[in-house]
């Protein structure tokens, strides 16, 4: 019964926390306006944009891999810096090709998103049958390490976290 009126919880409140943080989050009238648009958009995306049901099966590696991320965000942004600001004869560019695990779209629009957020990678390119991802690298230092880091670090939890039930 509980899936039926509200199908994404967590996406209703994660729309609920940034209807709040956009808007006054003292005002009552904020709080009903974004709890009606939180619900109305887990609705919609219940029934018209997923194909299957995701569901968040452990939270606090999901809390432990948004802190994971951040992290690593601070550091790519620290380390871009230094290059940018030092001799461009320092840089190695290059394209990782990073093979991916089957998922659902939702876990993997969330490695891309990753990824692309930490400065100094990008996703350039991923394949049409959804099994490996291209990404450019600032500074690629060794392919094989990174790719590892990425699996273990953001695409295994995301797999552990993210769990969705067939049609």
């Amino acid at each position: 019964m509980m899936h039926r009126w509200l199908p994404h919880p967590w996406l209703s409140l994660l729309l609920l926390i940034v209807w709040l943080l956009l808007t006054d989050i003292g005002s009552p009238g904020n709080w009903l306006l974004g709890a009606f648009l939180a619900w109305g958009g887990g609705k919609i995306a219940g029934t018209r944009l997923w194909f299957a049901p995701v569901h968040v099966r452990r939270p606090g590696l999901a809390l432990r891999l948004a802190g994971h991320v951040a992290m690593d965000i601070v550091v790519a942004n620290l380390h871009v810096a230094l290059l940018v600001l030092g001799r461009t004869s320092r840089l190695r560019p290059g394209f990782v090709v990073l093979p991916l695990e089957p998922a659902h779209e939702l876990s993997l629009t969330a490695l891309i998103g990753i990824v692309s957020l930490s400065p100094g990678t990008v996703c350039a390119e991923l394949s049409e049958d959804r099994r490996s991802l291209l990404i450019h690298v600032l500074d690629l230092e060794d392919p094989v390490e990174l790719i590892a880091r990425i699996k273990s670090r953001y695409e295994a939890p995301l797999l552990e976290i993210l769990s969705c039930s067939q049609p």
